[in-house]
This record gives C-alpha cells, sequence and structure tokens, in this order.
C-alpha cells in the first residue's frame, strides 16, 4: 500500500527517556531514600507475619475469616494456608504476603484521597484523574519495570513502586464513584443540619460509599498479588521468584505448586475482602 504522506516520526521514547535521566541525575538521594524507606517497611511486615509459627498464624487468618464472613471461609482458610506450609512454600508465601500488603497500604493511603478529590473537583476528576488513569490501567504491567529498575535498583523497593502504580487506578475510580452516588437527599439534608464540608465527607459520604471504595480495596488487593509475582524479574522475593525459577529451570512440579500457593493466597484475600463489603454493605441498608 502506497503512502503518500510522510508522517514525522516523534520520538516518544526517546523523550521518556530523557526525563528519567532527569529524575536519577537530580533526584537520585531522593529515591534511594524512599527505597531505603520501602525495604524496611517490607522488613517489619516479614518480621511480624513471620514470628508466629505457621501453625498459630493459620489459626488467626482462620480466625479472622470467621468474624468477617462464615465458618467455612474459617476452614477453607486454615486448611489452604496448611497446604502452603505443607509444600514447603511457607517462607516464600510470607514474603509474598508482606509485598502485598506493603504495596496495597502504600496504594490505599494514596488512591482513596485522589478519589476524594476526584470526586469534589469534578473538572480534576474527568480531565486530569481520569484520563492518567486509563494510561495506567492500559499499560502493560511489564513495562512499569523498567522505570522502576532504574529509579530504584533491582529487589523489593522497585516491586513494589511497580506494583503501586498497576494495582491504585481501581481505588480511585472505585472511591470517586461511590462518593458521586450519594443520593442527593442524602447530603441535602445532611446540608440543612449544617454539616460542615469535612461533616459531610467523614460521616455521611465516606459511610455510604464505603461499600464501593471496599470493592475498589478488593480489586487493588488482587492486582498487587498479580503484579509482585511479575516483580519477581526485577528481584522481587516470594512466590513470584518461586515461580522464575521454575519457569527457568522447566521444572513442571515446582512452578505447580507455586502456582498453587499464589492462588491460594488469592483466594484467601479475595473472599475476606469481599465479605468486608457485603457486611458494610448490609450495615448501610
Amino acid at each position: 500500500m502506497l503512502n503518500f504522506i510522510n508522517l514525522p516520526a516523534i520520538p516518544f521514547g526517546d523523550w521518556f527517556e530523557t526525563f528519567i535521566d532527569f529524575l536519577v541525575d537530580n533526584f537520585s538521594g531522593f529515591f534511594d531514600f524512599i527505597s531505603y524507606l520501602i525495604d524496611n517497611l517490607v522488613i517489619i511486615f516479614e518480621t511480624v507475619l513471620s514470628f508466629p509459627p505457621s501453625l498459630v498464624l493459620a489459626l488467626l487468618f482462620a480466625v479472622l475469616a470467621y468474624f468477617v464472613s462464615n465458618k467455612w471461609l474459617a476452614i477453607g482458610t486454615f486448611i489452604g494456608l496448611l497446604l502452603i506450609d505443607s509444600i514447603g512454600l511457607w517462607d516464600s508465601a510470607i514474603e509474598t504476603l508482606a509485598l502485598v500488603l506493603v504495596s496495597s497500604v502504600l496504594a490505599l493511603l494514596l488512591g482513596i484521597p485522589i478519589g476524594i478529590v476526584a470526586a469534589k473537583y469534578k473538572k480534576f476528576g474527568n480531565k486530569i484523574v481520569r484520563p492518567i488513569l486509563d494510561f495506567m490501567q492500559t499499560m502493560p504491567a511489564f513495562v512499569y519495570l523498567i522505570p522502576a529498575v532504574i529509579l530504584f535498583s533491582t529487589g523489593n523497593p522497585s516491586g513494589v513502586i511497580a506494583t503501586i502504580i498497576f494495582a491504585m487506578p481501581p481505588v480511585v475510580r472505585l472511591t470517586k464513584l461511590g462518593i458521586e452516588q450519594v443520593p442527593a437527599e442524602v447530603t441535602e439534608a445532611a446540608k440543612s443540619m449544617g454539616s460542615t464540608s469535612q461533616q459531610m465527607l467523614l460521616k455521611v459520604q465516606l459511610p455510604v460509599a464505603m461499600p464501593t471504595i471496599l470493592a475498589g480495596i478488593n480489586q487493588t488487593i488482587m492486582l498487587s498479588l498479580s503484579m509482585v509475582v511479575i516483580a519477581s524479574m526485577i528481584g522481587a522475593k516470594g512466590l513470584g521468584a518461586d515461580v522464575r525459577t521454575a519457569l527457568s529451570t522447566v521444572n513442571i512440579a515446582e512452578g505447580f505448586e507455586a502456582g498453587i500457593a499464589v492462588v491460594i493466597l488469592a483466594m484467601v484475600l479475595d473472599r475476606m475482602t469481599q465479605a468486608l463489603g457485603k457486611n458494610k454493605k448490609k450495615s448501610t441498608q
């Protein structure tokens, strides 16, 4: 097919590389500090989760599952975690869980306030936040690994940063959506009673929107788990490293066992966060 118009090549990649080089040259100390904080935060989570014996921690998770859901989830959680221990992947599962918790907590601490601001200021939410979220969600996950390695080197910190960027959009979107869907009569009633903007947010909008926000939290945790496995390619620890090792050695048994452990963690975290959302929805009705 003939091409009658010779369009100039736009070097987007070169521009981005120049931007990353600028950050490395001028803010390397800042990125080293962030890397140090994240690394120590992961170590703290790992230490806390590793302190009790596997049986005790599995029992604690089962009790938590019972209180947020029912006895069947508690039994399934207990059996699933003991299965991970029985195949010798308990330490890797703890490392993965620590990475997921750190990534999820940081993503929520950043994402929920952004969603609140985006809901309050419509133009900011629709014209700035929304296109950025579209970009973040459609960009292939592997692409985030490259700048993360350059800025934060290899290891857990770069994996956490890449995971935060990948997993944050759902909680931003659903926080914004939940606040926007608060019935107008509810907000009008609060205004008529003299509520300030802060009281309106904390006592009316957030409680009513909480089931939707919890759905966003659930999605963020699930995306964090999937990205943490991918982040093993840049040195992140945990079950992802076991999957990568099995892939490099074509070890079917090791890969299957690591995959089963990831599935169990995903099911436990998913069912527990879903149960929290359902309980909150029932309490608001």
